[in-house]
């Protein structure tokens, strides 16, 4: 029997129930890691190691797209292999669905059971119910209970990244409250998505907190590369649309000159212009550019 085919105000219901399904699950799953946290043998937070070399880890921002198949993804390579394929162009990748869906323990060994042995770095996107439901208000707990995803991955583990929504305008106040609930000596990026907050008041405080400002290439963002920290961080949204740009070799030469220019210890560099399959060339590309060894 074929499905009901559903109008797009049906479809728009029936998402947004499931979204709010996942809220409820991530205040539930936030409580069950907290107890984790609390039981657990090593309850101090795994500290951010300083690289004593430049050290570049490149890759996608996901890496499970199913308009990757047979453009990435070899035709006919199952699903299940998808990640070993995925892992022997790159040795890191920004986790996304963690944004979504708080990770259970059990999603975070697996996790480490599909690197297997390869050397190979997760970054984790923080919970919206940090960054947009509680907009980092009274987070302080909820922070130490994500960064328990570090004590299991141990040294597969990268930054946390938070992304503020795009209406969250820079103000004194917000920048003071952020800064305080995220100084936990972990490696935490911080991803803005208003211009506002391309500010020196702003880089000052993140300098002095040891916090990582996110460079971004996005439409209607400032198009530069900021340093607040030894580590650079920088997400390809796409120059002109967002997640569908294909960088140019002359577009991407640019980044990688002011990627040298900087001087950072360890450099973080995740596409996510996943459209079409860009995030994988451009990515390949600017590997390329800067020289790095595999």
């Amino acid at each position: 029997m074929d499905k009901p085919v559903l109008t797009k105000e049906e479809r728009k219901a029936k998402r947004e129930a499931r979204r709010q399904k996942q809220r409820e699950n991530n205040v539930l799953r936030a409580s069950k890691m907290h107890k984790l946290r609390l039981t657990a043998d090593a309850t101090a937070p795994t500290k951010k190691q300083a690289a004593k070399t430049t050290t570049y880890h490149i890759g996608c921002s996901g890496w499970f797209y199913w308009h990757w198949r047979n453009a990435f993804y070899p035709e006919g390579l199952a699903t299940k292999d998808w990640f070993a394929h995925y892992a022997k162009a790159f040795k890191t990748v920004e986790i996304n669905a963690s944004f979504y869906s708080w990770p259970t323990e059990a999603t975070v060994k697996t996790w480490l059971k599909q690197a297997g042995r390869k050397k190979f770095v997760y970054t984790v996107k923080a919970c919206e119910l940090i960054t947009h439901t509680k907009k980092f208000k009274g987070t302080k707990e909820l922070v130490k209970d994500f960064g328990y995803i570090a004590t299991i991955l141990g040294d597969r583990m990268g930054c946390f990244l938070y992304q503020a929504p795009p209406s969250y305008h820079y103000s004194p106040a917000r920048l003071k409250t952020i800064v305080s609930q995220l100084q936990n000596g972990q490696r935490n990026v911080i991803e803005f998505r208003h211009a506002s907050w391309w500010n020196e008041k702003v880089y000052k405080a993140l300098k002095e907190a040891d916090l990582i400002f996110c460079s971004c290439s996005a439409p209607r963002l400032p198009d530069e590369l900021v340093k607040t920290a030894d580590d650079i961080y920088i997400r390809f949204h796409g120059k002109k649309a967002w997640y569908r740009h294909d960088y140019t070799q002359d577009e991407l030469s640019e980044w990688a000159e002011r990627i040298k220019n900087a001087k950072a210890k360890t450099i973080w560099i995740y596409f996510n212009n996943d459209f079409g399959g860009n995030a994988i060339s451009n990515a390949k590309a600017l590997v390329c550019l800067l020289k790095i060894k595999p």
